[in-house]
C-alpha cells in the first residue's frame, strides 16, 4: 500500500460511504469511518475533543484537513475543476445538512475547517488509523 492520507468521514452516512468508496480511486488516499475505533483515537490525539466533521490527514505533508479544508483539498486531490473544489469548500456546510437530513443522521457537523500540522501523539496512531482504513473498507 502507498497510501500516506487518510479520509475520516461519517461511515453510517450511505451518501459519504459512496463518496468515500469513489475517493478509493485516489491511490494515495484510503478511507475510513469516523466511527471506527482507530479513526476516534487518532481525532482524540489530534484534537482536543472529537470533532464530528470529514477529516482529511496527509502524514506525507504532516497535515490534517477538516471541513471544508478536506472537501476543498479532496476535490483538488481528485483533478476537479477549481470552481467544483471552491463550491464544494464555501457550500461545505450546506451539503452536510442536506446529507445529514437525507439519511437520518441526527447531528450536524461540528465548525471546524482549517489545515492543522499532524499532532506528535496523533502520528503516533496514524499508522494503525491506515491500517484500519485497509482492513475497512468503505462500504456501499
Amino acid at each position: 500500500m502507498n497510501a500516506n492520507a487518510v479520509l475520516i468521514y461519517d461511515g453510517e452516512c450511505p451518501y459519504c460511504s459512496i463518496a468515500a468508496t469513489a475517493l478509493k480511486r485516489l491511490d494515495d488516499v484510503e478511507a475510513i469511518s469516523w466511527y471506527d475505533d482507530a479513526a476516534q483515537e487518532f481525532l482524540a490525539a489530534q484534537f482536543s475533543e472529537v470533532p464530528f466533521a470529514m477529516v482529511l490527514a496527509d502524514r506525507s505533508e504532516d497535515r490534517v484537513y477538516a471541513g471544508r479544508a478536506a472537501a476543498k483539498e479532496l476535490a483538488e486531490r481528485a483533478g476537479t475543476p477549481g470552481i467544483v473544489g471552491s463550491l464544494v469548500r464555501d457550500n461545505y456546510e450546506t451539503i452536510a445538512k442536506v446529507v445529514g437530513v437525507a439519511s437520518g443522521r441526527g447531528r450536524d457537523p461540528d465548525d471546524v475547517h482549517s489545515t492543522y500540522p499532524i499532532e506528535g501523539a496523533a502520528l503516533d496512531t496514524f499508522d494503525a488509523l491506515l491500517d484500519g482504513a485497509a482492513e475497512r473498507p468503505a462500504q456501499l
